[in-house]
């Protein structure tokens, strides 16, 4: 044994201390992996979450209207003022927006996901990938400026519209009261657009993802049973692709919620929440005031997270 011993003891004599190093952290796993997830932990716990929580301490803080100073004496009234009926009109008119876009933007993904899933293959498949992610590799900036152009009075959609003889119907959706404008630039429907064309391929890739997880197995057993293709969308596809919808409604609703680009850009004059922590933080100064409505998103996707979570949203991301 002692002969078997003397060499091994050798040969660690003999390793550089980076191999020794490597060896002691083979030997202890939990310790190799707690030191690899400190760094990002440590980073998300004092620059993201620090930073939030000072934000939001900050709302506490007062705003002399006269001075024009914040001073650190804690106060409620920034989330009295929240209550107000303006303040109430920007944070409905922020979710419903929000709302709307997440709906429309999964009845339209899903017949895209589901053909991508079930009727493609090879190129034909990586060409879908490619088209529905090429939207996200230009600057999201000017794809909105993009828009205000094409749905301008004189636009190329406007062109589309009256060349199809539809411009009657378009000039009927102008004038419903909060959706229309004297264009399609200027008006909430035109926001809407925006923002679903934005936002869709995050809705898309969840669902697809979903779809692609549903066992072939299932749609046969299905089949074999008499079931028709339409109770076996019904009954199976559909519930079994409620997760991915979950997951990619999450992408469109917050990222609409906290949007402050789009609303500047296309539609009626109208603060959204994202628009209106810029006024208060960049144009008045009432840091304290863009601190409690930044509270209000938060609490928001807080609750939409945990509803989507009981639909398997977080078992699909």
């Amino acid at each position: 044994m002692s002969g078997l011993t003397l060499p091994i003891n050798a040969a660690e004599r003999g390793r550089s201390p980076l191999g020794r190093l490597a060896d002691w952290f083979y030997q202890r796993p939990g310790f190799y992996l707690l030191l690899l997830l400190v760094p990002p932990l440590l980073w998300f716990g004092v620059i993201y979450i620090g930073s939030l929580l000072g934000l939001l301490w900050q709302s506490f803080y007062t705003f002399d209207d006269f001075t024009m100073l914040v001073s650190d004496t804690l106060t409620l009234a920034n989330y009295v003022q929240l209550l107000e009926p303006a303040n109430l009109d920007i944070v409905l008119r922020t979710l419903g927006m929000a709302i709307a876009v997440t709906l429309f933007s999964a009845l339209l993904a899903f017949p895209i996901a589901y053909y991508m899933t079930r009727y493609t293959r090879g190129r034909t498949r990586a060409f879908f990938y490619l088209a529905v992610m090429l939207p996200m590799w230009s600057s999201y900036i000017v794809k909105a400026y993009a828009w205000t152009l094409l749905l301008a009075k004189e636009g190329v959609t406007s062109w589309f519209i009256n060349t199809l003889g539809l411009d009657g119907v378009l000039q009927a959706l102008l004038a419903l009261p909060g959706i229309g404008g004297q264009t399609l630039s200027t008006s909430n429907l035109g926001r809407f657009f925006v923002f679903t064309y934005i936002w869709l391929p995050f809705m898309i890739l969840p669902i697809q993802a979903a779809l692609e997880r549903l066992p072939p197995s299932l749609l046969q057993a299905s089949a074999d049973l008499g079931a028709t293709p339409a109770q076996t969308f019904r009954h199976i596809t559909l519930p079994l692709a409620v997760p991915g919808i979950a997951a990619g409604s999450i992408f469109t609703f917050s990222l609409t919620l906290g949007d402050y680009i789009v609303p500047q850009l296309v539609g009626p004059p109208g603060l959204f929440l994202g628009s209106m922590v810029y006024v208060q933080q960049g144009a008045i100064g009432n840091l304290p005031m863009a601190a409690a409505f930044t509270l209000v998103p938060i609490v928001l996707i807080a609750i939409y997270l945990k509803l989507v979570k009981r639909l398997g949203a977080f078992d699909a991301l």
